[in-house]
């Protein structure tokens, strides 16, 4: 079964790391990333531009509206998600709890209930 594992940040959150601090976060995450690509588990993994570079679309009577940010307006945003293909939750929330950024802050486990038929086998 397939879940996105998805991890949310802040500028704040950003810049607390000092350069060699973020340095290590990185490659935290890249070897996180690489265990479970080369496990078969890891999909695919995604890092979000910032908040500053979010759009949401609306389109009311035929005419799309674009205004700046994320569609929710909240301290937190999505910063980074992951897909993973595993044998069931159990499995799921193991490897979100090793995903480095479970240590600062809540890491979402949510199951991908539908999918593209194109994407099937």
């Amino acid at each position: 079964m397939k879940y996105m594992i998805i991890i949310y940040g802040n500028q704040e959150l950003w810049e607390s790391f000092g350069p060699e601090e973020w340095s290590k976060v990185v490659a935290e995450q890249d070897a996180f990333n690489l265990r479970y690509k080369e496990s078969g588990e890891l999909l695919g993994a995604y890092g979000t531009g910032d908040v500053g570079q979010a759009r949401t679309v609306r389109v009311r009577d035929g005419v799309a509206a674009v205004t700046d940010g994320p569609y929710l307006e909240t301290k937190e945003y999505l910063a980074s998600w992951c897909m993973i293909d595993v044998p069931d939750e159990k499995r799921a929330l193991e490897i979100a709890a090793d995903a480095p950024f479970a240590s600062l802050r809540a890491v979402e486990v949510w199951p991908i209930m539908h999918e593209a038929s194109w994407n099937r086998p």
